[in-house]
Order: structure tokens, then C-alpha cells, then sequence
């Protein structure tokens, strides 16, 4: 099993939520754009998925924390990799990050983007 590296991500979740840095960010709140993915050394193949990580689980980690107002982004996405490795301590690689659409500056920006990814020390 060790030669396999197994992938399981969701991609595009959206989101409305409040988080920003300044007040009124917290008040109008904005469109956001999720992408979460795990990097693994399969448990095993029997068809189970105890052996796996459940994209059920990824979706309501996301919800979940979209829902607890942060100033910053990068606070967001690490307690989404915090709750990852919690549940699913045998990952190996966590990647999560989001836009932010329509960011509240001068100019015409599709979105502002942070990502950030744990690895563990195995």
C-alpha cells in the first residue's frame, strides 16, 4: 500500500460569510470560494470508507467554519486544517484556500486569494 498516495478534495465550496478585517466587512459580509484537499497513504481498499477521508466531513468542516466571523482569512483556513487532522490524523498533506469575491477595494479585483498547507512529519 505504501506506493499509493490517495487524493480527496472538494473544490469550489461557496460561501457567504462575514469574515474581514474591517467593521463593515463584518457587517455586509461577502462571497467566498473553498477549496479544501487531503493527501494520503491509503488505509486500505475493502470498500469501506473508515478507510478513507469522507468529503461529507471536509463539506461540514467548511460550513462550520465559515460560520465563526474572522478577521483574517488565514485564521479561517487554518481552523479547517486544525479540525482535518483532528478527525483524520493519518493525513499526510492538507491544502485549503479561499477567495474572497469582489474584495472591498478601489479598482475592479475578481477576488483576493490565501491558501495554506500543513504537511505532517512523517
Amino acid at each position: 500500500m505504501s506506493h499509493f498516495k490517495q487524493t480527496v478534495a472538494l473544490k469550489d465550496v461557496k460561501c457567504f460569510a462575514l469574515h474581514g478585517y474591517y467593521p463593515e466587512e463584518q457587517l455586509i459580509g461577502n462571497h467566498f470560494v473553498v477549496d479544501l484537499e487531503t493527501e494520503f497513504t491509503p488505509q486500505g481498499f475493502d470498500d469501506e470508507i473508515g478507510q478513507t477521508v469522507n468529503y461529507e466531513d471536509l463539506n461540514a468542516i467548511i460550513l462550520e467554519e465559515m460560520k465563526h466571523t474572522q478577521k483574517l482569512l488565514e485564521t479561517v483556513l487554518k481552523n479547517i486544517i486544525s479540525k482535518v487532522i483532528k478527525l483524520y490524523p493519518f493525513v499526510e498533506t492538507v491544502q485549503v484556500s479561499m477567495k474572497k469575491l469582489n474584495p472591498p477595494m478601489p479598482g475592479q479585483i475578481g477576488h483576493s486569494f490565501v491558501k495554506l498547507t500543513y504537511t505532517s512529519a512523517n
